[in-house]
């Protein structure tokens, strides 16, 4: 069973990724044989398999889906939404309906219990604010700040950051972008 790849990225087109083997990016595979195939699905982080494997437990849930939910949201962020009974951030995912999203909730809940706390997600500052200071959308401000947060930053730091590099109308890509160019 193939387990982890190594080797330089040729090309990324998702849901494709070409390695030239003996380099240097590192993926942690999940292997499954089926009748008609076998198939490699890759990931960057082994949590994030862990994440993928418990997904695609889960009933109507299978890795095309699977890779939808990991590519629309950070695992720290699906784990919190789970735990937190947030159906609305899981509706927002490609190709989850309220009804998938119900499901996710009453089936990974107990799975998924304790995941963020046990530091397998790092780090673990990483949360979503409580649900009573989340009455009105985030700004681009905010999902930046807390995009350099999941990167690793401190929070004062990144809040720092953003506020000095934001203006009105920029998006948050291009905040994150221009942040992470001034820390360097």
């Amino acid at each position: 069973m193939i387990g982890r790849l190594r080797g330089v990225v040729i090309e990324k087109q998702p849901p494709e990724v070409l390695l030239e083997i003996g380099k240097e990016a590192t993926i942690h595979i999940h292997f499954v044989v089926r009748e008609d195939a076998q198939l490699l699905y890759g990931f960057n982080h082994k949590q994030e398999r862990a994440l993928f494997r418990e997904l695609i437990k889960t009933n109507g849930v299978g890795p095309k889906l699977a890779l939808a939910i990991l590519s629309g949201m950070t695992a720290t962020q699906f784990v919190l939404s789970v735990e937190r009974e947030e159906i609305s951030s899981l509706v927002k995912l490609p190709g989850v309906g309220k009804k998938t999203a119900e499901r996710l909730v009453v089936e990974m809940k107990d799975r998924l219990k304790g995941w963020v706390s046990h530091d397998l997600f790092s780090p673990a500052e990483i949360s979503l604010p409580p649900k009573e200071s989340r009455l009105r959308a985030p700004d681009a401000s905010e999902e930046a700040a807390s995009a350099l947060v999941a990167l690793g930053y401190k929070p004062q730091q990144a809040s720092q950051i953003v506020s000095k590099i934001a203006i009105d109308g920029m998006s948050v890509e291009d905040i994150i972008r221009e942040s992470l160019r001034s820390l360097v």
